[in-house]
């Protein structure tokens, strides 16, 4: 029989549902650091993103269990102490500095009113996990989060359980293979792209000027997550074109079927300037073409396993692949 929570037990228990209740009314950003220009070109697209005092955004840097702490003799309790100052170069550091940096040229630390540390253990090791909170006057949080964890991808998917978020932003991936092989191979950012629970965005530097490309195949999935995908960029200030692929010339009735039904959506959402695109050919291969002068490509999440996106063909993973704007898989 398991024991019966302590008194202390249950209130904390009641703290953390109280806080991840308030975090599912907020829109909260996670944006994935390692120093890369890409990741801070994620960061760029955070901050459009993020303006409004309804959204959150958290940078998470996560760092290996003992990166050398006892072995170099730093004294940890002095490491935890000078996070607010960003008076050491502990691993991570300069980069969640360079974030907030960026975060604060933007103006969104302009109305600050209060800044605390926090410190959590994790794995054993002396540093544990680490995070400075910025409050704003208009209840927006602006988050630093140095985490401890075996390995990146399991530190950004745990930071997701902390949340909820409803949107993780990662940088280019070095490498995306292909079905088969990403069952052995795949990168961080195709195994986050995978497991995550929520959109995923990758970004690349390429920023083409015909704003947002939405793909939708007609499924009640695309439909849904067109709404969400046109909310963003309207929300950004960014034009909408609405892009859907027929297989063959047999299929085209069924394409703009499902132009005719996005339009609708757009419409009943407000949203009257917007333009269509219908392409005939392999879906990947048109999204991908068509992408290119996009500064960002928006593509629904077929909701299949996590098993089958690894060994199945997926359109949406393979236009994550091998497009050269960024791209972002909604959910």
């Amino acid at each position: 029989m398991m024991p019966k929570p302590s008194i202390f037990d249950r209130e904390a228990m009641r703290e953390a549902a109280e806080r991840i209740e308030r975090r599912r009314n907020r829109f909260r950003i996670l944006v994935c650091l390692d120093g890369t220009d890409e990741a801070y070109d994620g960061l760029r697209f955070a901050t459009d993103i993020g303006h409004g005092d309804d959204c959150d955004i958290i940078l998470l840097y996560v760092r290996p269990i003992d990166q050398g702490l006892r072995s170099g003799g730093l004294q940890v309790r002095v490491a935890r102490q000078n996070m607010l100052e960003w008076g050491l170069e502990l691993p991570g550091i300069r980069y969640l500095k360079k974030g907030l940096d960026m975060l604060r040229a933007e103006g969104l630390l302009a109305e600050l009113t209060e800044s605390t540390a926090q410190h959590t253990d994790a794995f054993g090791d002396p540093l544990g996990d680490n995070k400075v909170v910025y409050r704003l006057a208009s209840g927006k949080s602006i988050v630093l989060k140095l985490k401890t964890a075996p390995d990146p991808v399991s530190g950004i998917l745990d930071q997701y359980e902390l949340g909820p978020y409803n949107l993780i932003i990662i940088g280019n991936p070095s490498t995306w293979s292909g079905e088969m092989r990403a069952f052995w191979r795949a990168g961080n950012a195709q195994k986050v792209a995978t497991l995550a629970p929520c959109s995923v965005l990758v970004t690349r530097p390429q920023r083409g000027e015909k704003g947002h490309l939405i793909t939708v195949d007609g499924s009640p999935n695309s439909m849904v997550e067109l709404r969400q995908a046109a909310v963003l960029a309207h929300h950004c200030g960014e034009p909408i074109t609405i892009l859907t692929v027929a297989p063959d010339r047999s299929r085209m009735e069924a394409a703009r079927a499902a132009m005719s039904q996005a339009s609708s959506m757009l419409r009943r959402l407000g949203l009257r300037k917007f333009r269509k695109v219908i392409r005939i050919g392999d879906p990947a291969d048109q999204i991908v073409d068509e992408a290119q002068d996009y500064s960002l490509v928006v593509v629904s999440d077929s909701r299949q396993s996590h098993l089958r996106r690894l060994l199945f063909k997926n359109v949406a993973f393979e236009v994550m692949g091998r497009a050269e704007t960024s791209v972002l898989n909604v959910r």
